[in-house]
């Protein structure tokens, strides 16, 4: 063990090599430790600042994202030196220095090596011509060649990953989503096959196809093919197939970056290497030459290198508790991964294989919902010894700390996809690993909620914000904050602590106490409620959601009465606003149906007043470029020809998705347009907490993407099933089954508690998904509600929902009623008849007009419209 510094005298030289993310923790755990008596100096080949290697996907899409590591202000600290395009190619282990690729020499007292690794290329005939994934400039590269090609051949590319892992997919992905077609080869017959077995493996390649990717598995490349002029045009097959390409990107793995512990030609091997390279080090980081460590994907330990981030913090901190007198050692590396790929859920943990001898494994599979759940327990079914999950990932975060402990409940419990519901509650002892990135425990955390001394005056930790910067829990993958956040409410009401859930400010109340009082007490007013409740003069969070909450107990015209200086700028002008200023026009159609007549009805408006036309992923016609004053006149056009508003622009029913059904499909099982009409026709203008949405598919094929929704009801041969909580954007959330076989009007009594139900209970802009979750109970507490009726209300749900029925009105055929309701829609309040031509459009390529950029302001335009506002949201 290396001595403990002094605190006096010339300060001891910790070099470090590398400049990644384990060369970054360690510094920062010097820093944490106290540098009194250290100067620590970084050497990295990159120009950049050390940064997030785990989030490159990100600079994949947006080169313009940030990922620098912690706090650059570190960096200034006289203590710690950061010297970027320095890179250490030779350690000098007699001398003690390190010399760099500049011709730099660096003296040290103790060597830090964490220059992790490279990505693995392969030797094929015209391998010089793919990218790799594994730096920015790599992924800079990557964005620029999918643009510059998309732009030279006109058309949609095709984008080739060689590698179905973790780098692989997340490559694959990130093409996808710069709008090439993502197609995947691995040399394994299923993907992730190194984290995951065949079943998981199959149901990943399920739900990943149905997202757009190609997968070719189960044979190799053989060569990269390209023209004359050096242009990628396929990948040529072990089995002479070949796959079209326009760029290929390889991502098969990493190799260690050992070359400073190679010996050059001629000369002795002094440390010793692992046979599949890396240095090899003990239990405390240390290589066999005293005062040299290794960290990270660099540093071999039970004859493996691992590339990822849990680990190499681990061994960060060990190293630096080691310098600073401690006796840490490294337990060996923590193989769980969890990720969110395309919005399909992967986690897998512990023995993932069931390798123990007599290990058993509980598994769920649902190939047609490409859900896969298996727990691995010891053979008397109790010890937990790993899982592996795919399309359904809510029970790894209750499971993951609970590794090696005996299970509080029966495996087939967690099991969330089988319809066992959410995972049983669970008390983490205070020595399991709650963020295993940062190897967090529960106990580390519920020190730091009741004063652990760690904090300046030993204060109690209070708010999710500051505990993660305390703890470092949820700092980096972020998978572990839903139960971080769950022990902080837990432990602050143990200490008696009232978790606060004030609306805001003005509002003591949450919004499921302040609704239930409007409800009870009748009110009817903003002023009134603020008069009762509230304090001040409101803000821009308890306006909107006091007129929300108006709206969902009264079916009264949402902009009279005062309520329209309380609502977002969309539900004002009941059109959403553009970017430019401009709004748009979706009219309602219900269930996707839509006869020819109305069809050309909403062709005439569009040509009439020059509007941008855009089907919806919602089965709706979208019509852009309308000026604020021009609504009422193509409303009146829409309105006279049986059209509604579609309220696109309100926290309510956007749409009942559906396919064609048992009316013409020869799959179809039920008549799924007839029971989507009904329902969007019942739930239209229903205000709610957040947008809602809903599917009707009529067989298991789930063509309506029903379990996407909020509410998904999916046709069966007796009947129909109800899921709920469902919903896409950028946590996307599969519905979960509520009940099933159900008849009409059994499935519409139950939507209405439902719906009711989570209108009287959810949080401001809280969707469906997350309300169940977070309701004490989950799925099984609403089926309680709703089903069984356990609490009583059924009846007043219902009786709540047929009032709504009951009393809709279209806003926008009441609005055209009322002249005093039309004044507001005018660019001018001085001026009604003048209009604002500070915006303007040009032609768009693909025969339509779309807003001019500021270039192309002052050229040959082809109309105007009013100036920009602030806006809301446009439909998702």
């Amino acid at each position: 063990m290396t001595e403990q510094t002094s605190n006096t005298g010339t300060p001891r030289r910790i070099v470090v090599a590398g400049g990644g993310p384990a060369a970054h923790r360690f510094a920062d755990a010097m820093h944490a430790r106290g540098l009194d008596g250290w100067h620590v100096t970084v050497l990295t080949e990159e120009v950049h600042l050390p940064y997030d290697r785990v989030a490159l996907s990100k600079a994949l899409t947006d080169t313009g994202v940030d990922l620098t590591l912690g706090s650059a202000s570190m960096w200034d600290h006289e203590a710690l030196t950061l010297k970027t395009g320095e890179r250490v190619i030779r350690i000098n282990a007699e001398a003690k220095t390190v010399e760099t690729a500049a011709g730099n020499s660096y003296p040290y007292d103790e060597l830090v090596v964490a220059t992790g690794s490279d990505a693995a290329r392969l030797p094929l005939p015209g391998a010089e011509h793919a990218h790799v994934y594994r730096t920015l400039e790599d992924v800079w590269a990557i964005n620029k060649a999918i643009a510059d090609l998309t732009e030279k051949l006109g058309r949609k590319i095709n984008a080739v990953t060689i590698g179905g892992g973790l780098l692989g997919l997340e490559s694959a992905a990130g093409t996808g989503q710069l709008g090439a077609t993502p197609i995947v080869v691995n040399g394994a017959p299923w993907l992730m096959n190194t984290q995951l077995d065949e079943g998981a493996g199959q149901a990943l390649g399920r739900l990943i196809e149905a997202k757009g990717f190609e997968v070719h598995g189960g044979v190799f490349p053989s060569a990269i093919l390209t023209d004359d002029d050096g242009q990628v045009t396929g990948v040529l097959m072990a089995d002479d197939r070949i796959i079209p390409a326009d760029i290929v990107i390889v991502a098969i793995g990493v190799r260690p970056r050992d070359e400073l512990f190679r010996a050059a030609e001629g000369e002795e091997q002094v440390f010793s290497l692992g046979p599949r390279g890396g240095v090899v080090i003990n239990d405390y980081c240390a290589t066999e030459i005293p005062g040299i460590w290794a960290i990270g994907e660099v540093a071999n330990f039970g004859g493996m290198c691992l590339g990822l981030v849990a680990p190499a913090n681990t061994m960060a901190e060990i190293v630096a508790d080691r310098l600073h007198g401690g006796d840490a050692t490294f337990p060996g590396f923590d193989t769980a991964t969890k990720l969110k790929l395309s919005g399909v859920d992967v986690a897998s943990f512990g023995d993932a294989f069931a390798k123990t001898e007599h290990a058993l494994e509980i598994v769920y599979a649902d190939p047609a919902r490409g859900v896969y759940q298996k727990i691995v327990t010891t053979d008397d079914a109790k010890t937990l010894l790993g899982g592996i999950f795919v399309g359904d990932a809510s029970p790894y975060m209750s499971l993951r700390p609970l590794l090696g402990r005996e299970l509080p409940a029966e495996p087939g419990a967690f099991l969330s996809a089988a319809g066992g519901g959410d995972a049983p509650e669970t008390e983490l002892p205070d020595d399991a690993t709650l963020c295993s990135c940062n190897n967090v425990t529960a106990g580390s955390i519920r020190d730091a909620i009741n004063g652990c001394g760690a904090c300046e005056g030993n204060a109690p930790v209070r708010e999710l914000g500051e505990l993660k910067g305390c703890t470092r829990a949820g700092t980096q993958c972020g998978s572990c904050v839903p139960m971080l956040k769950k022990l902080l409410e837990t432990e602050l009401t143990k200490s008696g602590v009232e978790v606060s859930k004030a609306l805001c400010e003005h509002f003591e109340l949450s919004r499921q106490e302040l609704f239930d009082a409007i409800r009870v007490l009748e009110l009817t007013s903003f002023e009134e409620i603020l008069a009762k409740y509230g304090t001040g003069a409101g803000c821009d969070i308890c306006k909107p959601t006091i007129a929300n909450i108006l709206a969902s107990q009264n079916s009264a015209y949402v902009l009279d009465a005062g309520r329209g200086t309380l609502q977002d700028t969309n539900d004002r002008a009941l059109a959403n606003m553009q970017k430019d200023g401009t709004y748009s026009v979706v009219p309602r159609i219900a269930g996707g149906e839509i006869t020819p007549k109305k069809l050309g009805v909403i062709a005439a408006v569009a040509e009439k007043y020059n509007l941008y036309t855009k089907i919806t992923g919602g089965q709706r016609i979208d019509m852009f470029g309308a000026r604020l004053e021009q609504l009422p006149e193509i409303w009146k056009e829409l309105v006279d020809a049986g059209f509604e508003s579609g309220q696109a622009y309100g926290k309510s029913l956007r749409t009942v998705k559906s396919c064609v059904g048992s009316t013409w499909c020869r799959f179809g099982v039920q008549d799924s347009v007839a029971m989507a009409i009904k329902l969007e026709l019942r739930y239209r203008g229903l205000r709610s907490p957040h947008k809602l949405k809903m599917g009707v598919s009529g067989c298991a094929r789930e063509c309506a993407e029903a379990r996407g929704k909020d509410v998904g009801v999916i046709a069966t041969a007796d009947g129909w099933n109800l899921y709920v909580g469902g919903n896409g954007g950028a946590t996307p959330a599969h519905a979960q089954l509520l009940a099933k076989d159900l008849d009409d009007e059994t499935l519409v009594r139950y939507i209405d508690r439902y719906f009711m139900y989570y209108i009287r209970t959810a949080d401001r802009l809280q969707r469906t998904a997350r309300w169940q979750e977070e309701l004490d109970g989950g799925i099984k507490h609403v089926e309680d509600v709703v089903v069984k009726d356990t609490l009583g209300i059924a009846a007043d749900l219902e009786a709540a929902m047929a009032k709504h029925v009951d009393t809709y009105v279209d806003e926008w055929a009441d609005t055209l009623k009322d002249p005093e309701r039309l004044r507001r829609f005018r660019s001018f309040v001085n001026a009604p008849d003048q209009k604002d031509d500070s915006i303007t459009f040009v032609p768009d390529e693909r025969g339509q007009m779309r807003p001019a950029t500021p270039e192309e302001k002052g050229k040959v335009l082809l109309g105007a419209s009013i100036a920009v506002r602030s806006g809301n949201e446009n439909e998702v």
